[in-house]
């Protein structure tokens, strides 16, 4: 659980870095138009969002409010795996080491 955890904050660190990185060097609708018109681009916005759409399926299945879900969902679709980084982070800590609590939440 210690390395899933140093792992988790790595990538919420990682993701801070880079996002600002994004916002403060590039230009976020000349860089896009340059992914979208690149074939490359879009298979990488496609594997993105799937990526996005299965994580947030568990975020779904796991939390029992719909409302707590669908607003993680909405962070996940705009800020990405920053979201997903910190989702995981913050359940990792209140799971106080138990896995089936982790992956499975009030389902367990």
């Amino acid at each position: 659980m210690k390395t899933a955890k140093f792992l988790a904050l790595l990538s919420v660190v990682a993701m801070t870095g880079a996002l600002i990185y994004g916002f403060t060097v590039g230009d976020f609708f000349v860089d896009g138009s340059a992914i979208i018109s690149n074939p490359w681009g879009i298979v990488s916005l496609v594997d993105l969002y799937v990526g996005f759409t299965l994580f947030s399926m568990w975020i779904a299945f796991r939390e029992k409010s719909v409302f707590i879900a669908g607003l993680w969902i909405i962070l996940m679709m705009v800020f990405g795996f920053f979201t997903g980084a910190i989702y995981v982070l913050i359940h990792l800590i209140l799971s106080k080491g138990d896995w089936n609590l982790f992956f499975m939440g009030d389902r367990r």
